[in-house]
């Protein structure tokens, strides 16, 4: 069974079928003609034979690769942000954000392509900027260079803000779970000022695999 994950700029696709790693592909470069037997995120409705939001999929995912009963799980995404509470193994809180989470992780990977920076060779500033926009942030970054600071350092800047938002909109957790794409940006995992537990790039697939397990489930 094809499961996917279909992500703004990148698609996470598993067969089920075969022992086979997820595979990574830009979205820009799958096939018009790709359909899934279960799918979310976007575009997932059109492109698969069934769907689940993306909030549902996360907190399925989450509940299987966490072995705890009260945690935070935070999704940064490419084009936005989502998290998950749970307590006493049941979710009590969820939030999602296209606004304050605008093109973040897009912004992000831009950045380092455009400037061609490392993220993993950038230490974390000691002060991000107040960001509240990813694409809007960018001006910030503008200013700063403007009056005399690196690329380097602005960028860095630019990212520990995104992070920062992204604490604060999760409710600002001591613990915190992290999923999606940015799990590999080691400035952005720094730039918490919490302790982050990266999940990697396929927990929205984990929850449609525990989707299929409760659905084939003896009742």
């Amino acid at each position: 069974m094809l499961l996917a994950d279909f992500g703004t700029s990148y698609c996470k696709i598993i067969d089920t079928d075969y022992n086979a790693l997820p595979r990574i592909i830009a979205t820009r470069e799958l096939d018009r003609t790709f359909c899934a037997d279960l799918a979310t995120g976007h575009n997932a409705a059109r492109r698969s034979k069934k769907s689940i939001n993306e909030l549902t999929a996360l907190a399925r995912g989450g509940k299987q690769l966490v072995n705890r009963s009260d945690f935070v799980l935070l999704d940064c995404g490419s084009r936005d942000i989502k998290f998950v509470r749970f307590l006493e193994g049941k979710v009590v809180d969820m939030g999602w954000n296209a606004e304050c989470g605008a093109s973040m992780g897009f912004t992000i990977e831009l950045l380092s392509a455009y400037y061609q920076l490392d993220y993993a060779t950038i230490p974390v500033p000691a002060t991000g900027f107040s960001i509240t926009c990813g694409v809007l942030g960018m001006s910030h970054i503008f200013d700063a260079v403007v009056t005399g600071t690196s690329e380097t350092e602005a960028v860095a800047k630019f990212v520990r803000g995104i992070a920062l938002n992204a604490h604060r909109f999760a409710h600002e957790p001591e613990n915190l779970y992290l999923s999606g794409g940015l799990c590999d940006n080691p400035l952005f995992v720094a730039s918490f000022p919490c302790r982050v537990i990266p999940l990697g790039r396929f927990v929205l697939l984990d929850g449609l695999r525990a989707t299929l397990l409760e659905n084939t489930s003896p009742q």
